[in-house]
């Protein structure tokens, strides 16, 4: 039961942080939204700050997990359909599930107070994206899916407008419709240009 209550108090947390950053969320608002008294977050955590670290440990093992990282690669791909697959999974993912969704809200608006924030927001919209479809370019090359030149820049290439337009979809949620055919014709015509039987 306190494991229960711990990450209801986590998944309460997130979506207030997610809403009203981290100066306008308190504690009894989220104790209330538990259905619990404020002193029994307590049990669980220290103070805000530590509820606050906790909910960003807990997100980033949670899309690790789910999405990948650097250290927790998807299958390279054998083909660039399999490329264009993958893409459009990681972008489902990312565009629909509510744990993401709030946390890159979070990101976005609390990157500007917070150092570590800062550091996780340049790494899922930008350097990590870029680190992981490096290695996966790379492992295309080596299995001859895709044109031999530098994964590095074709991984920023191709990550950069991707992680764009799902901001877009982020601030303009009828969008979504167009956004997935534009990331897809885009992945398309990636693999038009770059694939290795272009």
């Amino acid at each position: 039961m306190a494991n229960d209550t711990r990450e209801r108090i986590l998944d309460a947390a997130l979506t207030s942080f997610a809403e009203k950053g981290y100066e306008g969320t308190n504690l009894l608002d989220i104790a209330e939204s538990v259905g619990i008294v404020k002193s029994a977050i307590y049990r669980h955590f220290s103070g805000k700050e530590e509820l606050w670290n906790a909910v960003i440990d807990e997100m980033e093992e949670y899309y690790n997990a789910r999405f990948g990282s650097q250290q927790n690669l998807p299958k390279v791909p054998q083909s660039g359909a399999e490329l264009v697959t993958m893409t459009m999974h990681m972008v489902d993912f990312t565009i629909h599930d509510s744990n993401v969704i709030k946390t890159r809200k979070l990101l976005l608006m609390e990157q500007f107070r917070d150092e570590r924030i800062k550091e996780l927001a340049t790494k899922h919209f930008l350097t990590g994206l870029e680190a992981m479809f490096t290695e996966i370019f790379e492992g295309m090359m080596v299995n001859g899916s895709l044109k031999k030149d530098n994964p590095k820049m074709l991984a920023l290439a191709y990550t950069a407008p991707i992680s764009s337009l799902i901001h877009l979809c982020d601030r303009e949620l009828e969008k979504e419709k167009e956004v997935l055919k534009t990331i897809k014709e885009f992945a398309k015509h990636f693999v038009k240009t770059y694939g290795a039987y272009a």
